[in-house]
């Protein structure tokens, strides 16, 4: 799909497939499984409303400056429930993100989120290490209480007191642990795997990351870490940064071919979601087009994975009433959703009881609770309502973003709910039965 920009900001979409945005034949099914159209009302944040606008911005009768039309596009989760809506099957992610990347940054402060943060420093291992230790410091050395303590995070500028509530407590010490790069299969040998431990997952669930190399090692799994991987991209492909999102995928393609592995597994949903779906990232590219696509079809989430092996069950007890959250990219991406539920239920004493709307976003959708945080929080009220309906004692997803949206809707409410990943529910219940 190329895109070209003219001099005077007018952006014209050359489809390779003229067809994707003509797919769409505006039924309306995608309406009520939109979250942003639920909250707001309204048909331009809607999907067929905002494709509608994507035909007009095709067919030069708007321009990508046009204020309404940057408002509707960025208020979009990306969540892709709609194509799982869809009788059509339109491929609105896709489409989104095209469109996303031809529409200038609006502001000074979507610049250095774009250019600083995403296009530097999530590429820039080093540099993501010292964030990640320098918040790591912030929170575990008692900055974070004094600063919360003293009112002095109202006084920031940026929005930045409001997302500093956002942070969770972050696994492990100061210096984050680092997995070995290879970690043996616990009795025979049953698969060799690659495991991706992603940028936001191992800065602040480095833990979690620990507990899926053992799972799968329980499994039967020789776990490979690759030291040469890097960011999967998938903020800056959903954020229209497609050009960085490409150099990184070829980054990690040719680092994970030389694993000799059978799977890549991935813990985070959004990550995976992308990973999966290098082969169209970069279907233009000839060198490496064939080898995204045999990347593509090697990585699992690790939910779908486990589900997919003779899984060991030699679980403890772990007595919970639980209730499990769809992950956007998870459900809707990647279309799992009855296998990490399947895993849960196979835990001697969980009750699982189902959350209305678990598949619909909780308004994490990677950076919208920085870029949108009002209408993000919003999405987290209707989500809190719902999960506070079950009286669930703990929360299960699949994804960081939405662990951490979670932990934030519970705190603020003053719920006394556990939030946990599911492979570390998983690592518990093995844990309880070696004691």
């Amino acid at each position: 799909m190329a895109i070209e920009t003219d001099q005077v900001g007018r952006a014209r979409f050359n489809f390779v497939d003229r067809d994707l945005i003509r797919a769409c034949v505006h039924c309306g099914m995608c309406l009520s499984y939109c979250p942003t159209y639920k909250i707001l009302g309204s048909e331009l944040d809607s999907p067929r409303g905002r494709i509608y606008q994507m035909r007009l911005l095709h067919d030069g009768k708007i321009t990508v400056e046009e204020p309404s039309f940057q408002l509707h596009i960025d208020r979009c989760l990306n969540c892709r429930a709609c194509e799982t809506a869809c009788p059509s099957g339109v491929q609105y992610g896709q489409l989104l993100e095209a469109t996303r990347a031809v529409i200038p940054p609006k502001s000074d402060t979507e610049r250095l989120l774009k250019d600083v943060v995403l296009n530097r420093v999530f590429t820039t291992p080093l540099l993501l290490e010292a964030l990640g230790m320098g918040m790591r410091f912030y929170q575990k050395s008692g900055l974070q209480a004094v600063a919360r303590a003293t009112g002095l995070l109202n006084r920031l500028p940026m929005n930045l007191g409001k997302l500093e509530g956002l942070l969770p407590p972050f696994q492990g010490g100061v210096v984050k642990a680092r997995l070995p790069e290879t970690v043996p299969a616990r009795g025979a040998t049953r698969y060799r795997v690659a495991l991706i431990t992603g940028c936001v997952q191992d800065q602040f669930f480095s833990l979690t990351n620990a507990a899926t190399a053992r799972v799968l090692a329980i499994n039967g799994c020789e776990v490979v870490v690759p030291r040469g991987q890097a960011c999967c991209g998938a903020l800056h492909t959903h954020g229209g940064q497609r050009d960085t999102a490409r150099s990184l995928a070829r980054r990690n393609i040719a680092t994970f071919e030389q694993t000799g592995a059978d799977y890549y597994i991935i813990n985070a949903a959004g990550c995976g979601s992308t990973l999966k779906e290098y082969h169209h990232l970069l279907a233009d590219d000839q060198r490496w087009a064939e080898r995204a696509h045999q990347f593509s079809s090697r990585v699992r989430d690790i939910s779908e994975f486990l589900a997919s092996v003779e899984l060991n069950r030699d679980f403890g007890e772990v007595r919970r009433r639980i209730t499990y959250q769809d992950a956007c990219h998870l459900v809707h991406g990647q279309k799992i959703s009855a296998q990490p539920r399947e895993l849960l239920q196979m835990i001697p004493g969980i009750e699982l009881v189902e959350m209305k709307e678990a598949d619909t976003c909780c308004g994490s959708a990677g950076i919208y609770n920085v870029t949108q945080f009002d209408l993000s929080m919003q999405l987290l009220e209707r989500k809190v309502d719902n999960l506070a309906a079950t009286n669930a004692q703990m929360v299960v997803a699949g994804n960081p973003g939405c662990l951490i949206q979670l932990a934030h809707g519970v705190r603020q409410r003053g719920l006394r709910v556990e939030t946990m990943h599911i492979v570390d529910l998983l690592d518990l219940a093995y844990r309880a039965r070696s004691r």
